[in-house]
């Protein structure tokens, strides 16, 4: 089955629910499975019932700072309400949590891509520019979003600016075949900043909807990685005034703390304008997307709930909070 019949097939709603849900089951469990059994015997939610959720909280990677918020956030509850049972904390954490997401800047969309993706005022592409470490899932998620762009009728094409590694460049390689993107590459080793310059220029030559720049996933040291950053910005401002128009940073939430790290490292060496969170499936740690989204106050734009092309969704918040709460519940 091509990649355009996937698309056909799939429901957008229903569908993308029932991912969502399988994806964050473990992330589900891990928080009210224990949950409930810190709230056994207890008919009352008080310190002790409060300091165990902490616990939950943190060991899902919710982060200290965030938990520390939600927890404070139902502490005035408790103080205002005089009295709140235990079977109420379900709800009442899930609203709080809710409530925290709401705070965090939003990713502006306007359709199921995630973004605009519209070229400007004199016809350049949209350049997307997308960072981070090796093994994340960067260039998986590139040629994701490449399939779902060039199934809404999109003209892609993307740059193995990652010359680092052969692996990076045959992978993106890949991607632009089974998608229907134009891939632009040189060989190993090449200078990036040259592989960006020669991704847009045929983008804008060849009008193109959407150019996406796939980088090395290297920490080598902060300020070699702030320069190759500046260095590949600079040059494809050359060709496209304004490019990039978004800096897309991909963690690998199954990993937990190290996300924070990561995202930490990647903003004081550019400026990042949204996230991408895979790995979400097969983990217990979900509670990372609420923490990185409250603690760096950059937008999260798509998560990833599975090995599926359509496994890398645009971040809705109400629906995350629903479904890693349980709605149901």
């Amino acid at each position: 089955m091509g990649i355009f019949e996937l698309f056909k097939k799939r429901d957008s709603g229903e569908a993308q629910q029932a991912a969502l849900e399988s994806g964050l089951g473990k992330s589900r469990e891990g928080i009210f499975g224990r949950l409930s059994r810190a709230v056994a015997g207890k008919s009352r939610v008080d310190e002790e019932v409060l300091d165990e959720l902490e616990e939950i909280l943190i060991t899902a990677d919710v982060g200290v700072e965030t938990t520390v918020r939600i927890i404070e956030r139902i502490e005035a509850r408790v103080a205002r309400d005089k009295y709140l049972g235990t079977a109420e904390l379900d709800t009442i954490l899930r609203e709080e949590v809710a409530a925290l997401l709401a705070e965090a800047p939003a990713a502006e969309s306007s359709s199921e891509l995630g973004m605009l993706f519209e070229k400007d005022a004199s016809g350049n592409p949209f350049v997307l520019m997308v960072v981070g470490v090796n093994g994340v899932g960067k260039t998986t998620t590139i040629g994701k979003l490449a399939a779902r762009l060039t199934a809404a009728g999109k003209k892609v094409f993307l740059g193995a600016a990652d010359t680092f590694r052969a692996a990076a460049i045959d992978q993106l390689e890949v991607w632009a075949e089974r998608s229907g993107a134009r891939l632009v590459k040189q060989q190993m080793g090449a200078d990036p900043a040259s592989v960006a310059f020669d991704t847009l220029s045929a983008a804008r030559a060849a009008g193109a909807d959407v150019a996406i720049i796939d980088t090395a996933g290297r920490l080598h040291n902060k300020i070699n990685l702030m320069n190759e950053l500046a260095k590949i910005r600079n040059v494809m401002q050359k060709v496209v005034p304004g490019a990039p128009h978004e800096v897309m940073l991909v963690v690998d939430g199954s990993t937990g703390q190290n996300a924070f790290e990561q995202a930490k490292q990647f903003s004081a060496a550019t400026q990042i304008s949204s996230l991408a969170v895979t790995k979400l499936d097969g983990t217990a740690k979900g509670g990372v997307v609420i923490g990185i989204s409250d603690q760096f106050r950059i937008p999260v734009r798509y998560i990833g709930v599975g090995e599926g092309v359509d496994d890398l969704q645009v971040f809705d918040r109400a629906r995350f909070v629903a479904s890693l709460f349980g709605e149901g519940r």
